[in-house]
């Protein structure tokens, strides 16, 4: 099984890193945007308010989705690949380990908005 692992390491190295390098301009230009459009707002004289952030309930609550729904989409093809090459299931029980800390964060939302209620 560790054989092809190798080329599969390539493979996600070639591919991730300019994705990830795309990401972090794309994120850094939407920011500049951003900014660029509210000095012009104020250079004109108006009052432009601050965005909102998400109180810190709601920001775990995401988190939680995102890592529940990527883990079981993870564990999802995993299974299916395990149906043609039994040693996938190896891999796909790795998708356990986003999923336990998915679920850490709804409960890290539940626990955050009973304390505001108290």
């Amino acid at each position: 099984m560790m054989e092809g692992l190798t080329g599969l390491a390539a493979v996600v190295m070639f591919l991730g890193m300019p994705t990830a390098i795309l990401a972090m301009y794309t994120f850094y230009r939407v920011r500049k945007l951003r900014t660029d459009e509210r000095m012009a707002a104020m250079a004109r004289g108006l009052s432009v308010p601050m965005a909102e952030e998400l109180s810190e309930a709601a920001r775990s609550r995401r988190s939680g989705i995102l890592l529940v729904a990527g883990a079981i989409g993870y564990m999802l093809t995993f299974t299916l690949i395990a149906r043609i090459e039994p040693d996938a299931w190896m891999a796909a029980a790795f998708g356990a380990i986003p999923l336990s800390l998915g679920l850490g964060y709804f409960l890290d939302s539940a626990l955050i908005r009973r304390d505001a209620r108290a």
